[in-house]
Parts: C-alpha cells; sequence; structure tokens
C-alpha cells in the first residue's frame, strides 16, 4: 500500500529514494544509482540494470548470477577460469573484447556428478551455504576462483543430493538461459 502512495506522490516530480529493496527500485524509479561501498557502480534505467547488471554486487541485488569473462565469438565468453560460457547475445559481443553472462538461479540445476547432456555450461563449484526461501531453498556454492553462483532447488532436492556446505557439486545451466552482453 505504502509504494502505491508513494508512486501516486511522485508522479510526476523529481525525488531521490534510497533503498535496499529491489522492489522499491523497480516500482518506483525509472533510473538507478547502485552504491557499493560507498562507490557508484553502476547506474542507468531502471530496467535495464536490473536486467544488464555489471557488477557482481549489482547481480546480487537483481537476484541474478553474474559471470565476467571475454567474448570468444558471438555466443560465447571465456570466464576468467578458462571456462567457456555459452548463451544468447544481448547486444554485439566483439571477440577479445570483455563480456558478461547472466542468468537466473531458477535455471540452475545442481548436480553431484558431472553432467551429460544438453546443458552447455557447467560450474564445478562448493556449497557454501543454504537458504530457505519459501518452498524453495537457495544455494550458494564458490567455484574454484571464489565466483559466487546461486542455485533455487526444492527441499526434497536438497535432502536426495545431501546438500550442505562443503559439499562439491557441479552447476548446470542451459545455455538458452543465459544472456550474454558487452561489459
Amino acid at each position: 500500500m505504502l509504494r502505491r502512495v508513494l508512486a501516486r506522490v511522485l508522479a510526476d516530480r523529481a525525488a531521490v529514494i534510497v533503498t535496499h529493496d529491489l522492489l522499491d527500485a523497480v516500482l518506483l524509479s525509472t533510473r538507478v544509482v547502485v552504491v557499493d561501498h560507498g562507490r557508484v557502480v553502476e547506474s542507468g534505467p531502471t530496467a535495464e540494470v536490473v536486467a544488464r547488471p555489471r557488477t557482481p554486487f549489482t547481480a546480487r541485488l537483481a537476484g541474478l548470477d553474474l559471470v565476467r569473462g571475454v567474448a570468444v565469438d558471438g555466443t560465447h565468453l571465456r570466464d576468467g577460469a578458462g571456462r567457456l560460457v555459452e548463451g544468447t547475445p544481448s547486444g554485439d559481443l566483439v571477440a577479445g573484447a570483455p563480456a558478461l553472462a547472466v542468468f537466473s538461479p531458477t535455471a540452475v540445476a545442481v548436480h553431484v556428478a558431472a553432467p551429460s547432456g544438453s546443458p552447455r555450461n557447467t560450474f564445478a563449484a562448493t556449497v557454501v551455504e543454504l537458504e530457505p526461501r519459501d518452498a524453495q531453498v537457495r544455494v550458494r556454492a564458490h567455484d574454484a576462483h571464489d565466483g559466487v553462483l546461486l542455485a533455487d532447488v526444492t527441499a526434497g532436492s536438497v535432502g536426495e543430493l545431501d546438500l550442505h556446505p562443503g559439499r562439491e557439486v557441479h552447476l548446470a545451466v542451459k545455455a538458452t538461459a543465459v544472456t550474454l552482453y558487452p561489459a
């Protein structure tokens, strides 16, 4: 209710709203400035910043996984660990230029053994935290280079896979669920 009142009061006015709530930012602003540790790390139209984050901090706020790398071609980047990440381009990728890959934790499958089959992108990682989120559990994992990756799974999956902090896993995401764009 408060958001609706604020939206009505702020219509056709300039205002600065400070929030840590993504929903506030999306519903009440047309432009955002993201501040991390006292520094502006991103700014721009709200929808663009939320859909195409450029920093790990902004990706976490937007609830997305972010992988940094260098474009190999129009549909691939190579990350700092040397892994090839395949996705759908959103913007012109230039071979050799910095590029980013984003995907939703809901698109990530967790395996205890390396998967085979159609997932094009797999990341070996170690579970560091399990966070209950309503009917889901958010799995926070670190790869060998301390990159943070998230996956949302059911509580049943946590039990079946015996997930716990320290558990080695393989995270898989189909290329169709990954968006690539210039950094």
